[in-house]
């Protein structure tokens, strides 16, 4: 495996800062952000000084139970092309469920969402990590993901799944020590068990990330300085292998470069210590499940236990049983709070247009309407629920609304020629008749 050495995600909040920062070998950038035809600058001068970019995604969802969609399986490849990467990266997680599977409308999280440590689940990704791997030009690895919720009648260990995975696929494996630490305190797993039983040899880089405790639960934000028990996780897996590459991640809330710069060397000092302390010790692997090809009641039973977590998550449908209530209820907040977020971010003028109302507005939006395409449908479904409803009566704010629907949602933005618009205005008068 190729050697990437310490690393930092690349954002554009700080681009300038990241091409500026001594020592950074390699960035990883979130693949959806990218465009092929038009790579921002600043990952350009990057290659162009040999640092390696390796395109992250984050919407493939190998763990769900339909196939990887061939659309997006070839996006993720034209931008590992497009950026001459040695690698791409995604995630052990389900991220949409519904459809033809359970005869029921598809719903999207936003969010990466455990898969079950199942025999039917394993099976599953089994296969459809074989199908992104055979449409995928460099090799592919895959993310251990943070769970506020355990799914019940697990049958396995995350470090006998993610063993099993590697043995059966050949697929490399990302391992994020952030994660490990949030399922410790969310989920009661030990992180020094799971990398015991990881297949060290598969590691083709580490992530590293920082959250926040509030109320006994550890929310993996990305938004705040790494603390100290993920980075002894790191010392610990440094203490087994010598990982090929460590990535500092930061999604918001970006602190000044000069904090950046001290949290990656407190990340190479941890790799550093438990290189110190490296020694041959014994590793156990777990006993391997054997191999198998899902089978279409596999798929439907993974889809139809899916779709019953995602809706009681998004649409207020009852808990799933075994399920616990008070931690779907955290989760179902954290995802609706999400959204609203993302939407301001996708569709900044809604926030401008709707002022203080904009968060308790799509909150309680959120509640009964569920995500199904991306959230910039989503920011489009959001101001037509708003024009529609009667709880929108201020003027002013109706008609701004309204023209940012309407500039928006047709196949091509409106003109704003005079003799365009008053088209317009005298083809909905007719229809009017």
């Amino acid at each position: 495996m190729e050697r990437l050495g310490t690393g930092i995600g690349w954002r554009p909040e700080i681009a300038d800062a990241v091409e500026n920062m001594p020592g950074i070998d390699w960035v990883e950038a979130v693949a959806e952000n990218v465009c092929p035809g038009h790579l921002p600058e600043s990952l350009r001068r990057l290659r162009e000084r040999g640092v390696t970019v390796v395109p992250h995604g984050v919407s493939l969802g190998l763990g769900g139970a339909e196939r990887p969609d061939a659309g997006r399986l070839l996006a993720l490849a034209e931008r590992a092309e497009a950026l001459g990467s040695p690698l791409v990266t995604e995630h052990i997680a389900f991220v949409r469920a519904g459809g033809p599977l359970t005869a029921s409308p598809r719903l999207e999280a936003g969010h990466l969402l455990p898969v079950p440590r199942t025999r039917d689940a394993l099976d599953v990704l089994c296969e459809n990590i074989r199908i992104a791997q055979d449409a995928l030009p460099v090799p592919l690895a895959v993310e251990n993901i943070a769970a506020l919720v355990a799914w019940p009648d697990e049958e396995m260990t995350e470090g006998q799944f993610l063993y099993d995975l590697a043995d059966r696929t050949g697929v490399r494996l990302l391992i994020d020590v952030a994660n490990l630490h949030t399922n410790h305190v969310n989920r009661g797993e030990d992180p020094a068990e799971a990398l015991a039983e990881l297949p060290l040899e598969a590691i083709a880089y580490v992530h590293v990330a920082g959250g926040f405790e509030r109320d006994g639960v550890w929310h993996d934000s990305h938004a705040h300085p790494v603390p100290r028990p993920v980075l002894d996780i790191l010392t610990d897996l440094a203490s087994r292998v010598s990982p090929p590459g460590v990535l500092l991640e930061r999604d918001e809330n970006f602190p000044e470069p000069a904090e950046l710069e001290r949290e990656l060397g407190a990340i190479r000092e941890a790799v550093e210590k438990g290189g110190a302390a490296r020694a041959d010790r014994p590793w156990r692997a777990p006993a391997a499940e054997p191999s198998s090809v899902p089978t279409d009641p596999a798929r439907q039973r993974l889809a139809l236990a899916q779709t019953a977590l995602l809706s009681a998550l998004v649409a207020g449908t009852p808990v799933p049983e075994g399920f616990d209530r008070v931690r779907l209820g955290v989760q179902a907040r954290a995802l609706a709070g999400k959204r609203a977020d993302v939407v301001a971010k996708v569709a900044p003028e809604l926030p401008v247009i709707l002022g203080a109302g904009y968060r308790p507005a799509f909150l309680a939006y959120a509640q009964g309407a569920p995500m199904t395409d991306g959230y910039r449908r989503d920011a489009l479904d959001f101001a037509e629920h708003l024009l529609l409803g009667v709880t929108l009566r201020d003027a002013r704010v109706r008609r701004e609304l309204r023209e940012w629907w309407l500039e928006r949602s047709g196949p091509v933005p409106r003109s704003h020629r005079p003799s365009v618009r008053l088209a317009r205005a005298t083809r909905r008068a007719l229809l009017r008749r």
